[in-house]
């Protein structure tokens, strides 16, 4: 039976285990001809001389941050134990205050806090514990979705612009993916990155600058980037673009041959080249990987360690691959607890902290320790006021939380962030006090942001070599934010 030119195309690109026509279109996330103008921008700086990453770690469903960094401090006043106790443990929620790992050193005018014990896994060097220690974790505090600064008589003001659909959790998903809350954009601030600096940074990258370990997300999607999205260390780098389909058989080789015969044709059609293009990316990428050395530390054999192996796989690779600056984007899911969260935020948190901690060992095996910064980020945190009593007791969605950078990049293991009602950065426990967002006998302890995550992002994006001229491409809103340096991060070299 005769095929038509695009019926063997779309067959053929569907044996590809890339996303490289129209059913294929996820794996280089293209969704638009705009990718082959990408390497008509303008470089505005030299080509960088060092090597930089930034990795995302998404923690889907709303971690609950109040269980995550907890005051241990007994001070009158501010956020003492004394407050989070009262407020979780009669419903079984709190911990009892010499379970926290408490933090070294006293922060914030001698306040003491502690992580969840999930941060130390059995042990001091098997977690991410111990690099707090190190100088090598930042807590960033209260950062959530904003459109504006806002103040707690500004939530009642409805001329003051919020957040679209506020506590749901596709939508402060979306927002933190794309780091714009005014309205729904369809560009992840990593993608939008990516457009700025890969013709400067990486201009003769055989790979995309971003890349997903998670399947297509909106983080990595910009409008002239070509994201790369991959299976994780389950797979071998020497497959996971191998075309498949074919053996070595006289009908197969021809119609492979026939193929890559196809890929240079019809290319006066935007939509046909820019198909063509993204197969020929794929091809020449997995011809690049089928060669690779296997990363030294050993990882967690868990979603997440699986995930950042193969990161780690990929920058050990970066010389080859003719990279200077990367993104990655990992997740882990399963944070949504509305009960039993005991059990599950401590077997997520032990997973997080284990694989974060085997990435930045593995960075520093590859001399890489202050080159490449992890980071979290989720939906959203979540009530203080817990859900439920006993051994089933939960929380329900809230609003501003803590995130963690880690990386020999920050400069020094300390609390960021804008300062809050009572002048640091770590909320006031009280609910329908100064700092909740709700008022009442109602309030659960809904805090509201005082970072937003543009400022949060802006400060990665500056240390990985984005221009202050060009961050209003990136974080559209950014001018409605004063001090867009949260100072977690060291100046650029």
């Amino acid at each position: 039976m005769k095929q038509n030119r695009r019926d063997f195309l779309i067959k053929s690109g569907c044996a590809l285990t890339m996303t490289a026509l129209a059913s294929q279109m996820r794996h280089f996330g293209l969704v638009s001809a705009l990718a082959q103008k990408a390497n008509k921008r303008t470089k505005d700086s030299a080509v960088p001389n060092d090597y930089r990453a930034l990795v995302c770690i998404f923690l889907l469903g709303g971690n609950d941050g109040n269980n995550t960094v907890i005051p241990l401090h007994n001070d009158a006043g501010l956020s003492n134990y004394a407050l989070y106790s009262s407020l979780r443990g009669p419903q079984g929620l709190a911990f009892a205050q010499n379970v926290p790992l408490p933090f070294g050193v006293p922060r914030m005018s001698n306040l003491i806090y502690g992580f969840h014990p999930a941060f130390g896994v059995g042990n001091s060097n098997n977690g991410l514990y111990e690099l707090w220690g190190q100088n090598k974790l930042a807590i960033v505090c209260n950062v959530g979705t904003l459109v504006k600064p806002t103040t707690k008589p500004q939530m009642y003001d409805e001329t003051h612009p919020k957040p679209y659909n506020m506590y749901s959790h596709s939508d402060q998903a979306a927002q933190h993916h794309s780091g714009q809350s005014d309205h729904q954009i369809f560009t992840g601030w990593g993608g939008r990155l990516s457009d700025q600096r890969t013709s400067a940074d990486n201009p003769n990258s055989l790979v995309p600058m971003i890349t997903s370990i998670a399947g297509a997300q909106l983080f990595t999607a910009g409008q002239a980037t070509l994201p790369l999205a991959m299976a994780d260390a389950s797979v071998p780098l020497n497959q996971i673009l191998n075309p498949q389909g074919y053996d070595a058989s006289a009908d197969s080789q021809a119609q492979l041959a026939a193929l890559n015969a196809l890929r240079s044709q019809d290319l006066n059609s935007e939509l046909i080249a820019a198909a063509s293009h993204v197969t020929d990316q794929a091809i020449t990428v997995n011809a690049s990987l089928q060669t690779s050395q296997e990363v030294t530390v050993s990882f967690p054999n868990s979603n997440i360690g699986n995930q950042l192996k193969q990161v780690a796989r990929m920058i050990k690779k970066r010389g080859d691959l003719n990279v200077n600056r990367q993104i990655f984007f990992c997740q882990i899911n399963g944070f949504d607890t509305h009960n039993l969260q005991l059990p599950n935020q401590s077997l997520l948190l032990a997973q997080m902290s284990q694989a974060m901690r085997a990435f930045y060992d593995e960075m520093v095996v590859q001399g890489l320790g202050d080159k490449v910064m992890q980071f979290t980020l989720s939906d959203f945190n979540r009530t203080m006021n817990p859900a439920g009593t006993g051994g089933g007791v939960g929380s329900d969605h809230a609003w501003a939380n803590h995130h963690f950078v880690v990386g020999g990049g920050v400069v020094a293991s300390d609390f960021y962030g804008i300062n809050t009602s009572n002048g640091t950065p770590y909320p006031t426990l009280n609910l329908a006090g100064p700092d909740d967002a709700e008022i009442g006998t109602g309030a659960r302890g809904r805090f509201i942001p005082t970072a937003s995550v543009e400022q949060f992002a802006a400060t990665l994006a500056r240390w990985f070599g984005l221009p202050e001229a060009n961050m209003i491409n990136v974080f559209p809103k950014i001018a409605n934010f004063s001090g867009t340096n949260l100072g977690f991060m060291q100046p650029p070299a």
